[in-house]
């Protein structure tokens, strides 16, 4: 099975080569202007932004500087940019929350309506981004999906008040739904905790998280999810599975496949399974997995940012093992049962 590849007419290119896509000539306006690809209480940012207006954090100890979120963002491009040399990219979507906020010392002693734009500091504790590759796409089930690489930064998961160590990311490569901007993520192409310590260190680590991902067998896994089918009597079993088991006793729990979504975000794929424009039940109650795979990702959207990735990828395992129970495997059986 072959990507598709809009343009130019290429062979996807896997191994490292010297970069020919520069971060400041791909950051314009993206071609058209998606739904956010997570909600929650996140707030849309540029690039510029971050560089420009927001203060990097230290480790108070040592007073060394931490590895800053347009440092992420930027190491990600030229990663992309050196795996996908003749492609091109759309500006980063960079969605930030829990926001930060001082003041510079001149001004300690100002009362809050009277300070000055230049006399506030602030940085954003979470942060998350995504950069698709627009000209590398696939269409599952008629949707068409984009490759696209992405990551998330939590300073709430540092010890700041420590010296300098290794600080943690996650990096992922998968596909984002077009018709919805839901992210497809799958374990392979995902990597929840990379440490570094510095800019190359970083760069390193990304790299080799998008030479070994398999972008085929991700295709694969989640066209064979349009191919099966949940009945309405079947859908409304999960539903109903799903709502007990964050309510399982512990050792109950250990016995059963992790579901990571909780329990409102359950009750968003019930009411979506009714009224969803592009992922509903057919006229007959029925429902694909493809569809259920994509109102899980869909009600995601509603995590924080440190939890989003992780729970998006937990769908895809959880929606994997949903089309392996309705073959006779036993794992997932419970959740339909």
């Amino acid at each position: 099975m072959e990507l598709q590849i809009i343009q130019p007419k290429k062979e996807l290119q896997l191994n490292p080569v010297t970069p020919t896509i520069t971060l400041e000539s791909s950051l314009n306006k993206p071609v058209f202007k998606p739904k956010p690809f997570i909600e929650a209480n996140t707030l849309e940012v540029e690039l510029n932004h971050l560089k420009n207006d927001c203060i990097v954090p230290v480790f108070s100890k040592d007073n060394e500087r931490t590895i800053s979120h347009n440092e992420f963002i930027q190491v990600a491009h030229e990663c992309a940019s050196i795996v996908f040399p003749h492609h091109h990219f759309d500006a980063p979507e960079i969605r930030v929350s829990h926001i930060v906020k001082g003041r510079v010392p001149s001004a300690v002693n100002k009362p809050v309506k009277e300070l000055l734009d230049h006399e506030r500091t602030i940085y954003y504790e979470r942060m998350a981004f995504i950069i698709r590759i627009p000209s590398i796409t696939e269409n599952i089930n008629g949707n068409d999906i984009a490759l696209t690489i992405g990551g998330v930064r939590a300073y709430n998961q540092e010890n700041l008040y420590s010296k300098k160590t290794f600080e943690k990311f996650k990096f992922f490569i998968g596909f984002q739904n077009m018709v919805c901007c839901n992210m497809c993520v799958s374990s392979d192409g995902f990597v929840d905790d990379i440490r570094a310590d510095s800019y190359n260190g970083m760069r390193a680590k990304l790299l080799d998280v998008l030479q070994a991902y398999q972008a085929e067998n991700h295709l694969n896994s989640m066209k064979h999810l349009s191919q099966e089918y949940l009945t309405e009597h079947q859908f409304a079993q999960l539903i109903g599975k799903a709502r007990l088991y964050n309510y399982l006793p512990k050792n109950d729990k250990l016995q059963i496949p992790e579901l990571l979504l909780n329990d409102g975000q359950i009750s968003t794929v019930a009411k979506d399974y009714y009224q969803d424009e592009s992922f509903c039940r057919n006229d007959n109650g029925d429902i694909n997995l493809w569809s259920v795979y994509n109102l899980l990702t869909q009600a995601n959207k509603s995590s924080y940012i440190d939890t989003f990735l992780d729970r998006n990828v937990n769908s895809f395992e959880f929606s994997k093992g949903l089309a392996k129970a309705l073959n006779g495997d036993s794992t997932y059986h419970w959740f339909l049962s």
